[in-house]
């Protein structure tokens, strides 16, 4: 494997700080990297995102989505029956129902917009919503002492 020394970037950069700490994880390879449950990250269109994951076995009322300082968090925990156990003998358990995190970060802009769950998939939809002063937009050249007004650049209609 590769390792990657990324401080001269720190020491002639401002404000990337957040981007390069996340270079040096995905570099260092993060040896205990969570592998359950196993997910999707599809775009859906030019700003839209679907993340879906495997979450077989979990109820929607055992399942935590939330989004805080740009990280979106899943967690699952299984809600243990002491009365269902208690009644059943598992000869061989194959299905996994152990309680799990799963953090993913987000870029600037990207909002969650919703989260729905069928048939043992968890969907959840993001879309980066890019503020209307950090849009392009086309600058007119002044003209023999006329001003002309700023124009918005056309941007692409979302599918």
């Amino acid at each position: 494997m590769l390792n990657y020394d990324l401080s001269p970037f720190y020491r002639s950069t401002v404000g990337f700080d957040r981007l390069l700490s996340m270079l040096d994880k995905v570099a260092g390879g993060e040896p205990n990297a969570p592998t359950y449950p196993p997910y999707n990250i599809e775009r859906t269109s030019e700003n839209a995102y679907r993340i879906t994951l495997a979450v077989a076995g979990f109820g929607e009322h055992e399942l935590t989505v939330e989004t805080r300082d740009s990280t979106l968090t899943v967690r699952g925990s299984k809600e243990t029956g002491v009365k269902d156990d208690a009644k059943r003998e598992v000869l061989y358990q194959g299905i996994a129902a152990r309680a799990f995190e799963r953090r993913f970060q987000l870029a600037d802009h990207v909002v969650v917009t919703g989260a729905s769950s069928e048939n043992g998939l968890l969907h959840i939809d993001l879309v980066r919503e890019v503020p209307e002063a950090q849009k392009p937009r086309t600058i007119a050249i002044n003209k023999g002492g006329k001003t002309i007004e700023a124009v918005k650049a056309p941007t692409a209609q979302a599918a």
